[in-house]
């Protein structure tokens, strides 16, 4: 089977089966510390193993890395996949509508499949280098949005960075946290809000790969915080910065953050 094929059969299981879990004190209960060094979830480890499950026994890459598992060797040839079961987790506990599952394939460091599946209302979200992204298999495109003061963006940093989100937060029409990366980088993509920014340095490759990889195919721009190419590390300690746009308002982000 191949990468979509398998990450939709991955959705619709997880799905069916943490449906029940949502909103639950079991659900989100804490079974452990995952890779990642954060707190396991009783949700993330049933959604990571039915994952783990379908990407074994279709030896779907060589290597797998996970939040929860951090890295499994799989079996496959070649290529990297990269895994969030649960992008949200904490909306997914407090049962807030907005949560799902990431999933992207890379070769060589650069990522060429990305699935990224909304577990609370089904929409599914994908894409292939250099063939565009599409939700639910309909084409998609950032929005068209070229001044700051119109605009409506979904930004995070820490109290010490507190000067220059403000100062981004006052160019802006509207501001947005949903709390799911992956999520909230599609939804950019699909012109729904028009921008990402995440000055927490936290964003690691499970978090951002797949909603990277949307965004860029719908025609926008990500790239670190001072508007270099992002790197997005195998390492699950590592953390970085993102900034996602459409093109008009890239760089008039990276201004303000300066």
């Amino acid at each position: 089977m191949d990468f979509y094929s398998v990450s939709n059969n991955i959705f619709s299981s997880i799905r069916s089966a943490i449906t029940p879990l949502v909103g639950t004190k079991t659900g989100g209960s804490t079974t452990g510390l995952g890779a990642d060094g954060t707190p396991t979830k009783y949700i993330d480890k049933i959604a990571e193993d039915i994952a783990i499950n379908y990407i074994k026994q279709n030896n779907l890459c060589h290597l797998l890395i996970s939040e929860e598992a951090g890295k499994v060797e799989i079996g496959g040839e070649k290529g990297t996949i990269f895994l969030d079961p649960v992008d949200g987790t904490y909306n997914a506990i407090m049962d807030i509508p907005f949560f799902a599952v990431s999933l992207a394939y890379a070769e060589q460091g650069k990522i060429i499949h990305g699935f990224v599946g909304n577990l609370s209302n089904g929409d599914i979200f994908t894409a292939s280098k250099g063939k565009g992204a599409f939700l639910n298999n309909n084409p998609i495109h950032v929005s068209d949005t070229a001044d700051l003061h119109t605009s409506a963006m979904s930004i995070y940093g820490k109290h010490f960075q507190y000067d220059q989100v403000i100062n981004l937060m006052r160019k802006i029409r509207r501001f947005r946290q949903f709390g799911a990366s992956a999520l909230e980088l599609s939804y950019v993509g699909a012109g729904k809000i028009d921008g990402f920014v995440d000055l927490r340095q936290t964003l690691r490759a499970t978090d951002a790969a797949a909603g990277v990889l949307i965004l860029e195919e719908a025609g926008g721009v990500v790239t670190d915080r001072d508007g270099k190419c992002l790197l997005l590390p195998d390492d699950l300690n590592i953390g970085n910065c993102l900034v996602g746009t459409n093109k008009q308002l890239h760089g008039k982000v990276i201004e303000y953050l300066r």
